[in-house]
C-alpha cells in the first residue's frame, strides 16, 4: 500500500531533545493513521548547521520543497508560531490540505470522537 506523504508541523520549544520526542512521537502517530510521515526537523539538524546563513536557508528550502511534495500538512501541538502560519500558508496556496493531528485521528477512527460515535 503506498502511503501519501503527511508533511510534520509544530512550534517546536528550541530544545532538540524535547523536540526530537516530541517529533518522532507525532510521525508515529501518523504513520499509524496511514501516512508516510515527513518531518524536516528529525533530520536535517544532523547534517545543516542552523547558525550558518547559507545553510539555515538550505534548511527553509529544503523543508519547503518537501512541504510542496506532501499530500497533506499536519498541524501538531497546541501552539502555532509563524514557521506553522507560513506552511500553513504555503499549503493553502498549493492547495494542499492543511489539518491537525486530531483530525486526521479521528477521521482515522483513532482519535476523541471515537468515544463518541
Amino acid at each position: 500500500m503506498k502511503r501519501p506523504l503527511a508533511y510534520i508541523t509544530a512550534a517546536w520549544s528550541g530544545n532538540r531533545n524535547t523536540d526530537t520526542k516530541q517529533a518522532a512521537q507525532y510521525c508515529r502517530a501518523v504513520y499509524e493513521a496511514g501516512f508516510s510521515p515527513v518531518c524536516p526537523l528529525l533530520y536535517l539538524p544532523l547534517f545543516l548547521n542552523d547558525a550558518i546563513p547559507e545553510e539555515h536557508k538550505s534548511g527553509i528550502d529544503m523543508s519547503r520543497d518537501l512541504l510542496r511534495r506532501s499530500h497533506v500538512v499536519v498541524v501538531c501541538g497546541d501552539g502555532m508560531n509563524e514557521d506553522m502560519k507560513n506552511d500553513i500558508a504555503i499549503a493553502g496556496r498549493l492547495n494542499i490540505t492543511a489539518t491537525t493531528l486530531d483530525g486526521i485521528l479521528t477521521v482515522k477512527g483513532q482519535g476523541r470522537a471515537k468515544n463518541n460515535a
